[in-house]
């Protein structure tokens, strides 16, 4: 089941993959967004979680639209009061390793979706739609 902190809203998708390891996404999330929503396929682990109240604040201060992770998050209540969207599969208060193992901006699956950067994520408290690059929306 999603756990939604806030709902993602909408904008082009920008990817990252990675396994109990949020090297990559905090380094990303520290760069512009340009009201980017970030899909992480953190391969549905519920073991630790890729995103805490400092990475989403990164998120928040450099412009993303949101975060949609196939996996978890940590500081819910923290993350509840930022400006950022952010649909996750639950809550966990283990943090992640820190390697930077994994790949950015190359199409990640999930729930029976390939997500594709520069496709269009819309998203609201009942789900998540996907349009291709390039469709009008």
């Amino acid at each position: 089941m999603w756990y939604p902190v806030r709902d993602p809203g909408s904008g082009p998708v920008r990817t990252v993959a990675c396994h109990e390891d949020n090297g990559l996404l905090r380094d990303l999330l520290r760069t512009p967004g340009d009201g980017a929503v970030l899909v992480v396929d953190g391969r549905g682990s519920l073991r630790t979680a890729l995103v805490g109240d400092l990475i989403a604040g990164a998120a928040q201060d450099n412009g993303w639209a949101g975060l949609v992770l196939h996996g978890a998050v940590r500081d819910s209540a923290a993350l509840a009061g930022l400006r950022l969207s952010i649909k996750a599969l639950g809550t966990i208060p283990r943090k992640s390793a820190k390697d930077a193992d994994g790949t950015v901006d190359l199409p990640v699956a999930f729930g029976g979706v390939t997500f594709r950067p520069g496709d269009v994520l819309h998203a609201d408290d009942d789900g998540i739609a996907l349009l291709p690059e390039g469709t009008v929306n």
